[in-house]
Formats: structure tokens, C-alpha cells, sequence
């Protein structure tokens, strides 16, 4: 008896109280504070979202880069096989000259009268210098037709002046020694002589 009576003067603890107040709450707390815990959901899909964009960002790069290795070393190919020979070229003009200058040096009223023997020599030397200038022409190489052009100092050198008033100023009236070019780039100008004297050249 006395034990029973104790137990009913004992009084109620507050954290009894309240979970007699809201069972419901009291048993809900410990499942708040672990979600609280979890990141949330759409911070982890923005994440996601981004590393996506980063990682494709990363392959469109990649991606570029290689192409412009391809094209690079397809440009470096073509200049290699058009410019390769350029060094052997421009070594060679000097042999296309002596044989421009071995013509030159009989002027066509000269050979009037000539020796057959000496005339076929003459103009064996002629089909030597085209058929020269024709292979030169298979890898590229191109004499500039200099004579009567505007001057134009890449492709041009001016070695004198020659007073003119009745053609524009800056135009090539003489051809000291044959330019040529090779694909797009001048192998080796023409060196000329340009008028002085005359109208602009427009």
C-alpha cells in the first residue's frame, strides 16, 4: 500500500508532459533531424547539372583542338609539297638564265645567213630553255611577266630609273634578269628598271 501510494505522489516529468501533450511530434522529432541532415534532392540534380555541362564543355575543346591538329598538319602537307622543292628551284634558275642569255645574245637579224649547223645549235638551245621552263612549270614554278607592269615591290627590284613621260610613273620598261614564283610566294623577283617622269600609274 504504501509503495502504490508513493507512485501516485510522484509528480509528472515536463518531458512526459509534453509527449502526452503531442505524441505525434514527439515521435516525428528524430526523422526531422535526419532528413536535416540529407543533402537536399535539387541541390544534388543541380550538381549533377552542372558537372554534365563541365565535362561537355571539356569534350567540345577537345574536340576543336584535334580538329585544328588536322588542318594544321593537312595545310603543312600541302605547303610541303608545293614548297619542297624551292631551295632545288631557285638553284636551278641560274641555269635557265645562262640559256636565256646564250639566245639572247644573237639578235634575231644576226642569224640571217648563218651556218645551218650554227642556226639548228641556236634554236636547239631555244627548245632546251622551254622544255626547261615547261618542267620547272610541273612543280609550280611561274616566270613573272614583269615587263610593262606596275611595279610592285614584292614581286619586283628596282635596279634604276629610266626618265619616260609617255608611260605612267613606276612602270617596268626593262627586265634586267627573270623573276619567278613558286605556288603563291616569289621564288626570286624580277630585277627591273622603272620609269620616272610620266603620269601616276592609277
Amino acid at each position: 500500500m504504501s509503495d502504490q501510494k508513493d507512485n501516485q505522489d510522484t509528480p509528472p516529468q515536463a518531458g512526459d508532459e509534453a509527449a502526452a501533450a503531442d505524441p505525434v511530434s514527439s515521435l516525428a522529432r528524430p526523422d526531422a533531424e535526419a532528413d536535416a541532415a540529407q543533402p537536399e534532392p535539387f541541390t544534388e540534380l543541380e550538381n549533377l547539372y552542372a558537372e554534365n555541362a563541365a565535362l561537355k564543355d571539356k569534350l567540345l575543346r577537345s574536340l576543336a583542338e584535334v580538329e585544328n591538329v588536322r588542318r594544321r598538319a593537312e595545310r603543312e602537307i600541302v605547303d610541303a609539297k608545293t614548297y619542297g622543292v624551292a631551295n632545288f628551284a631557285r638553284e636551278m634558275l641560274s641555269f635557265a638564265d645562262n640559256m636565256r642569255r646564250a639566245v639572247a645574245s644573237l639578235p634575231s637579224t644576226a642569224r640571217e645567213g648563218l651556218d645551218p649547223s650554227v642556226a639548228a645549235l641556236i634554236e636547239g638551245v631555244e627548245v632546251m630553255e622551254r622544255d626547261f621552263l615547261a618542267r620547272l612549270g610541273r612543280f609550280g614554278v611561274k616566270r613573272i611577266e614583269a615587263l610593262g607592269a606596275r611595279f610592285d615591290p614584292n614581286r619586283h627590284e628596282a635596279l634604276f630609273e629610266i626618265p619616260d613621260e609617255a608611260q605612267p610613273n613606276g612602270t617596268v620598261a626593262q627586265v634586267v634578269e627573270e623573276g619567278y614564283t613558286i605556288g603563291e610566294r616569289v621564288l626570286r623577283p624580277a630585277k627591273v628598271g622603272v620609269t620616272r617622269g610620266g603620269p601616276k600609274a592609277g
